[in-house]
C-alpha cells in the first residue's frame, strides 16, 4: 500500500465509527443528539508512563484507556502495545467494545486500553515495569464492577497476571476477577486463549451455511496469523473448510492445494513468520487480499480494505476476525458488489464472550469447566448469529452489519432511557 493511501486510512478508525454508527442511528430513527451522545466516551484517561530501561535511561511512554459506555454494565475491553496507538483508536475500539458486548447479551458496556510502545524493543523486566506502571495509573478506574481490561494485540495473559499482582498489591483488594484472559493458575479459562478464533470459525461457519451453501470443501484466505488467525484456521480446517492462504506482518503464502496448519504453525514458531512455509506460492499482504478464495478473514488490523483494493477483492463472504479491517468506502462496495460481510462485532465477540465467563467464574469461585465453557462460547455466537440473520432479513436493503449494529445500539439506548441517562 503506498504511503499517501496507508495516511487516508491510518488515523481514522473513530471517523468510520461514527460513520457507521450515523447510518444505523438514522435507520432507528435517533435524534442527532443521542447519536452524539453514543460517540462520545463517557471518560478517556490519558496517562504518563516513565520507566527506568536496563540502560539505566529514562523511557517515557503514553497511554489510554477510554470508557466508552456504562449503560449495560461495567466496562470491557482489551489492552493493545503498538507503536501507532492513538486515542482516538482507542476510543474507537471502546465504542466497538459497548456494541459487541450489547450484541452478545453480555452485561457490559464497552472499554478499551493501550499504550503507543514496540514491546519488541523493551527487555522482559521493562515489559513488566510498563505494565505495572499502567495499572498504577489506572487502578482508581477500574475493578470487577467497575472496568475489566483484558488482553489485546501484544499483550497475553503474563501481562495480565503482573496487572492482576500490581492491583492487588496497590488496593490490597484480591479481586481476581478484575482482568481476563489470565493464566489458568491464577483463575483464567483455559478455553480463552482460543476462544476469539473459536468464535470467528462457528459464525463463519454459520455464515457459510446461509450464504455460500456450507463450510465443507470452501476455500478461506486468512490475513493474520497471530493468536485469532491461527486458531481460527485450526477450527475451520476440523469443520472441513481448505485453508489455500494465510499471512503475517512479514506477507504471506498461498497454495490452492491447501495448507497444512500444523506445519504452518511450527514454520512461524521456529522462523517468526509464515512466509518461510516451504511450499506455496509468496505474496504480500495485499496480494493475499485480493486472491481468489470462497471465504476471506482479516484477522490482523484496522482498515486493510478500502476504496482502493475492495473493487478486486474475489471473495464471496469475509468474515472480519479483526476490529475494524473493513472501511465505511470498503462496506458500501461489498454491499453494491453483492459480497456479504459478517462484521467484526459478531464475528470476533468469542473473546469477549470467553472473558465473561472467565469473569463470572472468578465471581462465582471456579465452577466451570473447559468443556461447559467451550459449549457455551459456541452456543452463544450461533445464538447471535441467529438473530443477526433474522435483522438482516427484515431490513430493507441493508447490509449484516447495519442489522447488528441496530440490535446493538437499540439495546445501548433502551438502557440508557431505563436508567434515566438520556
Amino acid at each position: 500500500m503506498n504511503s499517501a493511501i496507508q495516511e487516508t486510512l491510518s488515523s481514522n478508525l473513530y471517523d468510520q465509527q461514527v460513520k457507521k454508527l450515523y447510518h444505523v442511528g438514522q435507520i432507528l430513527g435517533l435524534s442527532q443528539d443521542v447519536m452524539q451522545d453514543l460517540a462520545t466516551p463517557e471518560r478517556v484517561i490519558q496517562v504518563k508512563i516513565e520507566i527506568k530501561g536496563n540502560d539505566g535511561k529514562v523511557k517515557t511512554f503514553i497511554g489510554w484507556r477510554s470508557q466508552h459506555n456504562s449503560a449495560l454494565g461495567p466496562y470491557k475491553g482489551g489492552v493493545r502495545y503498538h507503536p501507532d496507538v492513538t486515542q482516538d483508536e482507542v476510543i474507537a475500539l471502546s465504542m466497538m467494545m459497548t456494541w459487541k458486548n450489547s450484541l452478545l447479551q453480555l452485561p457490559y458496556g464497552g472499554g478499551k486500553g493501550g499504550i503507543r510502545v514496540d514491546p519488541s524493543k523493551l527487555t522482559k523486566e521493562e515489559l513488566e515495569a510498563l505494565s505495572r506502571c499502567y495499572i498504577d495509573a489506572l487502578y482508581k478506574y477500574i475493578g470487577s464492577d467497575i472496568d475489566v481490561p483484558a488482553p489485546d494485540v501484544n499483550t497475553n495473559p503474563q501481562i495480565m497476571a503482573w496487572y492482576l499482582d500490581e492491583y492487588i498489591k496497590i488496593t490490597g483488594k484480591a479481586d481476581f476477577a478484575v482482568f481476563t484472559g489470565k493464566p489458568v493458575e491464577l483463575g483464567g479459562l483455559p478455553a480463552r486463549i482460543y476462544s476469539t478464533g473459536l468464535g470467528v470459525a462457528t459464525i463463519t461457519k454459520a455464515a457459510a451455511k446461509k450464504f455460500i451453501g456450507g463450510i465443507e470443501g470452501a476455500t478461506v484466505i486468512i490475513q493474520g496469523f497471530g493468536n485469532v488467525g491461527s486458531y481460527t484456521a485450526q477450527f475451520l480446517q476440523e469443520m472441513g473448510a481448505k485453508i489455500i492462504g494465510v499471512s503475517d506482518s512479514k506477507g504471506g503464502v498461498i497454495d490452492p492445494n491447501g495448507l497444512d496448519i500444523k506445519k504452518l504453525l511450527e514454520v512461524k514458531e521456529s522462523t517468526g513468520s509464515v512466509i518461510n512455509y516451504p511450499s506455496g506460492k509468496k505474496v504480500t499482504n495485499d496480494e493475499l487480499l485480493i486472491s481468489e478464495c470462497d471465504i476471506l478473514i482479516p484477522a490482523a488490523l484496522e482498515n486493510v480494505i478500502h476504496k482502493f483494493n475492495a473493487p478486486k477483492v474475489k471473495a464471496k463472504l469475509i468474515v472480519e476476525g479483526a476490529n475494524g479491517p473493513l472501511t465505511a468506502d470498503a462496506d458500501l462496495i461489498m454491499k453494491d458488489r453483492g459480497i456479504p460481510v459478517v462484521p467484526d462485532i459478531l464475528a470476533n465477540a468469542g473473546g469477549v464472550v470467553g472473558s465473561y465467563v472467565e469473569w463470572a467464574n472468578n465471581k462465582m469461585g471456579e465452577i466451570m469447566s473447559e468443556e461447559e465453557a467451550k459449549r457455551l462460547i459456541i452456543q452463544r455466537m450461533e445464538n447471535a448469529f441467529e438473530g443477526v440473520y433474522q435483522k438482516y432479513n427484515k431490513l430493507e436493503d441493508q447490509d449484516l452489519r447495519t442489522a447488528a449494529m441496530a440490535i446493538s445500539v437499540e439495546r445501548v439506548v433502551n438502557a440508557m432511557k431505563a436508567r434515566g441517562m438520556l
